[in-house]
């Protein structure tokens, strides 16, 4: 995928982005060259300072694919709430302009591999897709328009933040609980499930961390892990357990949407468990008749399906079921035989794993209900960590334990939870790059490098290219926030959107260096991009600055001004100037007294 014009004409714009915004990623000149000129992977870097509007781009962004995503899936599955036509997310209008890779079977011998893709959208209206070299293709409109235009979207739109940035994880979470309701329906009408999910946003936050790195470490290999390993020093996964609460408890009334179609009212309560097999009554010695109800139902099979949980069951080296609290044991030691089993059973693909592991945890959704839940599908600023409940460990329907791995020079095997915040945030960024390596997707990245160190935030850009090589029948684009200059030294100027704002209305722009970044000094990004002109801290500053008014005062001998200065500050540019004003004065005062 390859952006090249975005224009918000909401009325009211959008965050910080007002109406009429526009900017063009690409130009035709640059855009060509780029095709012409394969150089590999190159991210979108979004420099300024702190509230400029960096985020709300990426917000944007992934807003606007919520409501392409909602279109496509709207003939198959949504809630109620989403299926209201009147109900117009922002922002309610809005210009994208894209190129998308065409599958090979699409495309003519000679003929070009991108299609130019027109979005358009205006207030109370659905958004229209434009496909201006359509007849270059084998395809006809049919298959466009009424295909849910998948074939017009990137594969995945994928969301990390390393902060609590709500505003972009909505859409996404909106779009798991999608994903919930569409298995919940399947279960209550005992429909079949694809297995995987619908959705194409995923919001990869740090909940899916150790899914990240199981899914790596069984099926990666070597070459491709070197990005992953060279930094934090993570070697083999030793071990790991999956847990899976396969049941939970049912009020009475909760039955009633097992009910059989147009038998609510008439279907009594044991008819309703005895028609679902997901459904099991059980009945204590006082006589007090309890349900429960099997999740993981449509998930499960005999020992020649495909299902996600028997596929985990034949690759675990032991399983058991505690039939007390209804809870399957996998427990997993990693070996080559091992791996070799996961390959067998989920397509050699760690992608189909990560779907797996995506499904099955998105069913600890269960215990929202259903007011929050359209209140969250309606909302333009709900806080989802705070209304959503998050449920204690033994409540939770999936999850990990034990995920054990060895690190280099660590005499004993580790867990994720014991690596530095840091480690951590550099294994999950790039571990999400590799999952997703194959495909042909949008990744909104805010301020994934928080927690590196200096070295790794110089390295990140070199090692996210080894992770997305941007070469093959594949390609992605990805869009960073940032406050590191690294990350634009590493960048051409092309690549850099450095943005501000303006202090009376609010309003934010973006703007090209003017000089080139690529391989710039430290000192020279911060000073041009974030107008930080001093290479020290604001108190060495302050220091310097009172020693240079003693200075220009007079009244105290120069040579205990500068023993003052070699004493207190460290080496660099602030204090050679003044060290340099320093011994000018005391020259010229000794010139004076021989004269």
């Amino acid at each position: 995928m390859k952006l090249l014009r975005l224009k918000i004409t909401d009325p009211s714009g959008f965050r910080s982005l007002p109406s009429g915004f526009e900017h063009h990623f690409r130009t035709e000149w640059t855009l060509q060259e780029e095709l012409d000129k394969v150089e590999g992977f190159a991210p979108f870097v979004c420099a300024g300072p702190n509230g400029s509007g960096k985020s709300n781009l990426l917000e944007a962004l992934a807003a606007i694919f919520f409501q392409l995503e909602i279109l496509r899936v709207r003939r198959s599955f949504l809630p109620e709430v989403l299926q209201n036509s009147d109900l117009d997310f922002s922002p309610v209008g809005f210009e994208l302009d894209y190129l998308i890779r065409i599958p090979t079977e699409y495309r003519r011998p000679d003929g070009p591999i991108w299609a130019k893709v027109g979005v358009r959208k205006v207030p109370g209206g659905s958004a229209i897709f434009l496909w201006e070299n359509q007849s270059d293709f084998d395809i006809d409109g049919y298959e466009v328009t009424q295909g849910g235009h998948a074939i017009l979207l990137p594969q995945y739109v994928l969301g990390y933040s390393s902060g609590e940035n709500e505003i972009l994880s909505l859409p996404f979470f909106k779009l798991r609980f999608v994903q919930f309701d569409e298995y919940w329906n399947a279960l209550t009408r005992q429909l079949p499930y694809p297995g995987h999910p619908e959705a194409r946003l995923a919001y990869l936050d740090n909940g899916f961390s150790q899914a990240i790195l199981l899914c790596n470490l069984l099926f990666q290999d070597e070459p491709t892990l070197h990005p992953f390993r060279t930094d934090v020093g993570i070697e083999a996964l030793k071990e790991f357990r999956i847990i899976l609460r396969r049941s939970i408890p049912l009020q009475p009334e909760q039955l009633t949407v097992f009910a059989n179609e147009g038998q609510n009212q008439s279907q009594s309560l044991d008819d309703i468990v005895e028609s679902n097999p997901a459904l099991r009554a059980e009945t204590n010695d006082q006589g007090t008749t309890s349900y429960r109800l099997n999740l993981v139902q449509l998930l499960e099979g005999d020992q020649k399906s495909s299902l996600m949980v028997t596929a985990l069951m034949r690759c675990a080296t032991l399983s058991y079921l505690d039939e007390v609290s209804d809870t399957l044991i996998l427990d997993y030691w990693v070996n080559d035989a091992t791996k070799k089993a996961f390959r067998e059973n989920f397509d050699s693909s760690p992608l189909a794993l990560f779907q797996a592991f995506q499904v099955l945890l998105t069913l600890n959704l269960y215990s929202v209900g259903a007011s929050l839940k359209a209140d969250l599908y309606k909302s333009t600023s709900h806080y989802v960590s705070e209304t959503v409940p998050t449920l204690a460990s033994d409540q939770r329907v999936m999850r990990f334990k034990f995920v054990r791995f060895s690190k280099r020079d660590v005499a004993q095997p580790m867990m994720l939870k014991e690596l530095s915040d840091g480690e951590h945030q550099l294994l999950h960024s790039l571990g999400l790059c590799l999952l997703f390596r194959n495909t042909n997707s949008l990744f909104l990245l805010d301020e994934p490098e928080t927690h590196f160190n200096p070295n790794w935030r110089a390295n990140f850009i070199s090692r996210l290219r080894q992770c997305l090589p941007g070469n093959g029948d594949v390609g992605q684009e990805m869009l960073i926030t940032t406050h590191t200059p690294f990350l634009i030294s590493d960048s051409r100027p092309e690549n850099v959107l450095v943005f501000s704002k303006d202090p009376s209305t609010g309003k934010a722009s973006i703007e090209r260096p003017d000089y080139n970044t690529l391989g710039a000094s430290i000192n020279k990004i911060t000073m041009n991009t974030f107008g930080k002109r001093e290479t020290i801290g604001a108190y060495a500053q302050a220091m310097l600055d009172d020693l240079r008014g003693r200075l220009e005062t007079g009244g105290e001998e120069t040579s205990a001004l500068i023993d003052e200065v070699n004493r207190e500050l460290g080496d660099s540019v602030e204090k050679i100037l003044l060290m340099k004003a320093m011994l000018d004065k005391a020259e010229g005062a000794a010139a004076e007294g021989q004269g």
